[in-house]
């Protein structure tokens, strides 16, 4: 199993719009062959003194898959190629983290 952290920055004003088209193309990952897991998350206030200021924004989506073949796919998968033609002037800047437990 490996889980991946994709941190999406996007200009202000297309957040939400982002956020609405990602919330279509959740249940068509979740489908795939391999997926685990998969979903958008915002950074939560807190108290905790660790934690840096919240980043309103930037999206993470956080995954798990059961292998590197199967993230492979997923990203030429053509419901990703067509979201990312949608979304990809939203986006400012990326930063992907594939992880393995250890």
């Amino acid at each position: 199993m490996i889980h991946v952290h994709a941190s999406i920055e996007l200009h202000p004003e297309r957040k939400e719009e982002f956020l609405a088209e990602f919330r279509k193309l959740v249940p068509l990952v979740l489908a795939e062959d391999g997926c685990l897991d998969y979903g958008p998350t915002v950074d939560l206030q807190t108290a905790i003194p660790a934690q840096p200021p919240v980043r309103e924004n930037v999206v993470v989506v956080v995954e798990k898959w059961e292998s590197t073949e199967a993230l492979e796919a997923h990203l030429m998968a053509p419901h990703m190629m067509d979201f990312r033609s949608r979304v990809g002037d939203a986006i400012v800047n990326m930063d992907l983290h594939v992880l393995q437990p250890v």
